[in-house]
Order: C-alpha cells, then sequence, then structure tokens
C-alpha cells in the first residue's frame, strides 16, 4: 500500500485537487453535447412553429360529430398548435384546439367542443363559475376569470361551445370572438 497521509490531515486543498478533474469532465462533456452556449444577447424570441391550421380544422370537421368553424383572422395572427382531447363523463365530448400567436406575440387558444358550457370550464379551467359576459356581435360569450390565470371566454353557439383564452389583451379576444362569429361551419 502506498504511503497515503492520515484522513485527519486531510483539508480543502486535497478536495479541490479531487474535484478538479471532475469539472473538466464535465466541461468537455458538455462541449461535446452542444448543450453549453455562452450569449451575451440577452433572450430572443423564437420562430413561431407553422402550423397548418386550415387543414386541421378541415381533418377536425370530418372526424368530429360537431361543426368546426375556422375563423377569418387578419394576416398578422400566425397559427402556431393544435391537438385534439375527449373530456370524459355524461357531460363531456371531443375537443379541437388550436392556438395562435396575436399581432401583440402573445398566445391565444381556440377551443371548439360538443361537452356541456361547465364542462368545458372545468376541462380547460377547472373552474365553473362564471364572472361575467361579453357581446360580440350577435354573440354573448360568458367571461370566466381564474386567479392567476389568463380568462376564458365561451359561447354556445347551438351543437358546439367555443372557448377561447390566452395572454392577449381586451381587443384579441374581441378580434378573436368576433372571427369565430362571423365563420361559418366547415363542410364536413
Amino acid at each position: 500500500m502506498p504511503n497515503q497521509k492520515p484522513r485527519i490531515l486531510n483539508d480543502y486543498r486535497d478536495l479541490i485537487w479531487s474535484l478538479i478533474p471532475l469539472v473538466l469532465i464535465c466541461v468537455v462533456l458538455a462541449a461535446l453535447s452542444q448543450q453549453c452556449s455562452v450569449s451575451t444577447h440577452g433572450p430572443t424570441t423564437g420562430a413561431v412553429p407553422h402550423f397548418d391550421v386550415r387543414d386541421a380544422l378541415q381533418d377536425d370537421a370530418h372526424s368530429l360529430p360537431f361543426p368546426i368553424r375556422q375563423p377569418s383572422l387578419p394576416s398578422d395572427w400566425r397559427p402556431n398548435s393544435g391537438s385534439r382531447d375527449t373530456i370524459t363523463g355524461a357531460d363531456g365530448g371531443d375537443v379541437s384546439t388550436v392556438g395562435y400567436i396575436s399581432p401583440q406575440g402573445t398566445y391565444m387558444q381556440l377551443t371548439q367542443s360538443n361537452a356541456t358550457e361547465s364542462a368545458l370550464a372545468d376541462h380547460v379551467l377547472q373552474t365553473r363559475m362564471p364572472s361575467g359576459a361579453e357581446m360580440v356581435g350577435g354573440q354573448k360569450w360568458t367571461v370566466y376569470h381564474v386567479q392567476g390565470n389568463e380568462p376564458a371566454w365561451i359561447a354556445d353557439f347551438g351543437a358546439v361551445r367555443v372557448l377561447i383564452k390566452g395572454a392577449g389583451n381586451q381587443s384579441a379576444y374581441m378580434t378573436l370572438a368576433g372571427s369565430i362569429d362571423a365563420a361559418q361551419p366547415l363542410k364536413a
């Protein structure tokens, strides 16, 4: 056995010398996996992913059992996402959701479902308590405010309930609600 000093005589210098190889190995691994970067410019806004909202909503119109509307939004509204979901239970139903980036750079969600208004509010917002109403065009939108969360508006279009929510301002909500109100259901 080589001549080692007793453990009681080890101090912080011995600890530092034993950690240096480990730190160097971590730096090399991070550099090799290209996960390490340094930026002097601060945060930047990423590109909005391309999402073909027309094809997605047309596909939903063909496969879901309720009318789907495609809003005709200004060209500076950019679709960026979409999904389908199901609300289980007696008042549940199918859910079609698409997302847009507004001209102000905020995300706005458009959800259409054949679930009841309370089931949709509970599914998306975890609440069933409306806090007001807005009239856009001839359509009444029930407003839901959840503390610490974005407000949501839900309108009943007969066979379908439409929910909009997001980080947008009042103008973004009005634009999206007005576009949905003016849209005719897509052909199934």
